[in-house]
């Protein structure tokens, strides 16, 4: 293996596989916490997010692993068509995952000034894909379609602009991969088209990072009216994130501009010398993914109030992330935040 794939690339793919292993199984492992500590509240997007950054983390597991089997094995499609896709679609994933956060920050910097139908105006505080409140005494088999079924998914407008962004793109792929696979006789010509794509990419998720700056200022002013100790929290966890966002985003975007290293299947690696290629690799894949996901789960490790059968699921009011419904007395909190501690009481978890 070694004898057909240079030490230090192996070296540098069999780290990021490793990230990409730890992170996945973090994931994994606290979407299933919280799914069985709230099972009746259905799909929110805590759920989601946590699923999303598992497969994204999949994805470029997948990615890495093949890269070396591929070069090693002389898969001709790889430096093609099969390249691209991997290491495109892990990419959607990460931009699934990151605008549907940045679609809830949005909602609770424009609650106060929306004139949306009562249902979209608490949608970022309901189930992503829950369209009905639990009842007492449902069955398990109620229990299991209530947490399973996708029927009837209602989402807010923000996120429908969230999910027309990520179709938008996927279509892309589609597009791109098939002149690539068109253009293959040509080796030139395809490497061109999948710069012109890897431009894009890295465009959209410079301006998401200035889009997380922008709406975390907001929620940040917004926070600093409320004087309790669980705004002061959500501050932290709101400045953390923007500035991690903003950093992260922006240095990636650079290096994918400016570098071809998201070209890194079109290149052969026995012909690659020196630390450059491996030190621009590991910075744009951990500056660019693996910090932002690590930021993210470590901010989303607290888990829902759990459901019972006795009453309705009572969540915390988070800013980062909401864990299931919730009443509107929790609603008032971030529009519309003051000093009282009349409010401030109403916002606190039971």
């Amino acid at each position: 293996m070694i004898k057909c794939y240079p030490f230090n690339l192996l070296f540098v793919n069999i780290a990021l596989i490793c990230l990409d292993v730890v992170l996945a199984f973090i994931a994994f492992f606290q979407l299933c916490r919280i799914h069985l500590r709230n099972q009746r509240v259905g799909w929110t997007r805590q759920k989601v997010l946590h699923l999303m950054i598992g497969s994204s983390n999949c994805g470029y597991f997948i990615y890495f692993l093949c890269m070396v089997v591929a070069t090693c094995k002389r898969w001709l499609c790889w430096s093609n068509v099969c390249g691209f896709v991997l290491m495109a679609l892990p990419k959607i994933l990460f931009l699934a995952a990151f605008l549907l956060l940045l679609s809830f920050w949005a909602d609770l910097c424009h609650q106060a000034n929306d004139e949306e139908d009562g249902d979209e105006e608490n949608s970022s505080r309901k189930p992503l894909l829950e369209t009905s409140k639990t009842k007492v005494g449902l069955s398990n088999i109620d229990i299991r379609r209530k947490c399973c079924s996708f029927q009837g998914i209602r989402v807010g407008s923000r996120q429908k602009f969230v999910i027309v962004v990520i179709v938008l793109n996927v279509l892309l792929i589609i597009a791109f991969a098939a002149i690539i696979r068109i253009e293959q006789k040509n080796p030139s010509n395809s490497l061109v088209f999948a710069r012109v794509y890897i431009d894009f990419l890295a465009t959209l998720v410079l301006l998401m990072g200035v889009a997380f700056g922008c709406y975390g200022f907001l929620l940040f002013s917004k926070l600093r009216r409320v004087r309790s100790e669980k705004a002061s929290s959500e501050m932290r966890k709101v400045v953390g994130l923007a500035v991690v966002s903003v950093l992260c985003f922006t240095s990636s975007s650079l290096i994918a501009l400016f570098t071809d290293v998201l070209l890194f299947h079109h290149w052969n690696p026995e012909k690659i010398n020196g630390v450059k290629a491996p030190i621009l690799l590991i910075l744009h894949h951990v500056l660019g993914l693996s910090v932002p996901f690590a930021f993210g789960l470590w901010f989303m490790r607290e888990l829902p109030a759990p459901s019972t059968s006795n009453r309705q699921v009572q969540p915390r009011a988070i800013t980062f992330i909401s864990y299931g419904s919730a009443g509107r007395h929790h609603h008032q909190y971030y529009p519309t935040a003051t000093s009282s501690e009349k409010q401030v009481s109403r916002t606190s978890p039971n």
